[in-house]
């Protein structure tokens, strides 16, 4: 997978798991050789579960793989792997990219912005609080 051939959608998706320490990490680790979970938590310092979360989040934006195999006490056993990428963010692979977003990837959500925007529905609750009088009005300055 390389940038000059992804969608806008796709572009983001790569983008935003990558935007977080534990998955840059969890990639660093399996560049070196692929892992099953308990193994590789060990490794990390941080619980299985936490680290389920971010390996599911870099399968689904296709930077890692898995395979199960079984192992010779007859444990099933996931063994994760990272699948080759390369990454070239140039002003042209932007452009080309915008082109290619869906409406629902220009959507700011409170995820993925950290709250630096609202979302449209917050923005309508926020208006329509403004909107409706206040009880408080009038009474304070009789």
């Amino acid at each position: 997978m390389s940038t000059a051939s992804m969608t806008g959608d796709e572009l983001l998706r790569m983008l935003g798991t990558l935007a977080n320490p534990h998955r840059l990490r969890v990639v660093a680790a399996l560049t070196e050789e692929r892992n099953y979970v308990s193994q590789l938590a060990r490794e990390l310092g941080i619980s299985r579960a936490l680290l389920q979360v971010h390996l599911r989040k870099l399968e689904a934006a296709g930077l890692v793989s898995a395979d199960v195999e079984v192992s010779p006490d007859g444990k099933a056993m996931k063994f994760y792997e990272v699948t080759p990428f390369a990454v070239l963010l140039t002003p042209e692979v932007i452009e080309a990219a915008t082109r290619t977003l869906t409406a629902a990837a220009d959507l700011p959500t409170s995820s993925t912005t950290h709250g630096m925007e609202e979302t449209p529905a917050a923005q309508s609750a926020a208006q329509a609080a403004g909107s409706a009088p206040r009880a408080s009005r009038g009474k304070l300055h009789s």
